[in-house]
């Protein structure tokens, strides 16, 4: 009689980026509040105890998931905006946005999921979304203070708040109904909103 040939171990970091990818989607399709780990379990092929042990609870679960996306969009952004640098703040203003709405696009569903207020339960999940602004914010105020030498911080930071708000709302609208507008054309739209008040503070006005 021949032995069934045993499982393979999957190693604990990539059972985890498993976990993640299925948990995002089930989020994405239920929300939070209806979202449950036995459904996320079935989904990524593990035992609810298995889930468990990798995320205590579900709140958890959507900590890990908001903290994935939040290292990995300040990665992206951040490549974006680095390499259109030689080419000037207007190409680094659409770079940085183009790629903040590529991510979104990308994540889909679960995106809008996860910044919609309403559907997180108040405390340190709605705090780590509120993060994910903080870092894009601050992403922007070093990219804007680089081009900006004269302008006060206050209106830098005045500005990358803007931009961060506008930016959300918009990642928001064409997810829900964009109607075809893509990334690219989503980017220079909003810069062509933003670029006359970045013009003038470029002008050595504090």
């Amino acid at each position: 009689m021949t032995d069934a040939p045993r499982r393979k171990r999957v190693p604990r970091a990539e059972r985890e980026q498993q976990i993640l990818a299925a948990a995002e989607e089930v989020f994405a399709e239920r929300g939070f509040q209806n979202t449950s780990m036995d459904e996320v379990s079935l989904r990524v092929g593990v035992s609810k105890p298995m889930l468990y042990e990798y995320f205590s609870s579900k709140e958890g679960l959507l900590l890990a998931c908001v903290a994935r996306i939040r290292a990995d969009l300040h990665s992206v952004t951040l490549n974006a905006v680095s390499a259109a640098e030689p080419d000037g703040p207007r190409a680094v203003l659409e770079a940085g946005l183009e790629a903040y709405f590529d991510f979104a696009d990308r994540h889909g569903r679960a995106w809008a999921v996860l910044l919609n207020e309403s559907v997180i339960a108040a405390g340190p999940a709605e705090e780590a979304i509120e993060a994910i602004r903080g870092q894009q914010t601050r992403l922007l105020e070093d990219v804007l203070g680089h081009w900006l030498p004269a302008a006060s911080p206050a209106r830098v930071s005045i500005l990358a708040h803007a931009l961060v708000g506008a930016g959300e709302r918009v990642a928001r609208w064409r997810l829900r109904d964009g109607s075809g507008i893509g990334p690219r054309e989503s980017a220079v739209l909003l810069a062509d909103a933003f670029w006359p008040g970045f013009a003038e503070m470029s002008a050595n006005k504090p």
